[in-house]
């Protein structure tokens, strides 16, 4: 497990907020060094904290604006083969491996209703499902965070491992 800092918190803020600002730009914000802010991104990138840039991408604006969560009952040990063969699904954005009732919770995006129907029908299809529930998402009211629980647990951290914590103008 990688130990991360407010610094690193921040940092990661200001990515997640805007993923193309400079390494000179992130420096400037968080009041520290380049190579501070290099060295940094390098060790989250090569410890696994940090996986990737990617867009995020607005559906509805690209005509894609129904989106639905559907839980997926299986027959014992087949998790890996049809998660395999949802994966071949344009329309699957995302897998989740889940306990309870339901063996796995699949997010996907159609740009019709009628669309949304035909993809549960072939997922039900799917060798190894047993049952579906499908729920469609009306809204989105939070979107995917991280920084509340980044800030949360590092909480008692310090600020850097050599910086002093920058001054607060007033």
């Amino acid at each position: 497990m990688l130990s991360i800092d407010k610094l690193d918190v921040q940092l990661l803020g200001l990515l997640s907020k805007d993923s193309r600002m400079s390494v000179a730009e992130l420096a400037n914000s968080l009041g520290v060094a380049r190579n501070t802010v290099q060295s940094r991104m390098k060790r989250m990138e090569s410890n696994g904290l940090l996986t990737g840039f990617r867009p995020n991408l607005n559906l509805p604006e690209v005509g894609i604006p129904i989106q639905a969560f559907v839980g997926l009952e299986l027959e014992q040990g087949k998790i890996s083969a049809v998660a395999r063969s949802l994966t071949e699904l344009p329309e699957v954005i995302e897998i989740h491996a889940t306990t309870g009732r339901e063996d796995l919770l699949v997010r996907v995006a159609t740009s019709t209703h009628a669309a949304l129907q035909k993809l549960a029908e072939q997922i039900v299809s799917l060798p190894g499902v047993t049952h579906s529930t499908t729920t469609i998402a009306l809204t989105n009211p939070l979107p995917y965070r991280i920084q509340p629980l980044l800030e949360h647990l590092t909480n008692d951290a310090g600020w850097g491992r050599s910086t002093a914590f920058p001054r607060q103008q007033d």
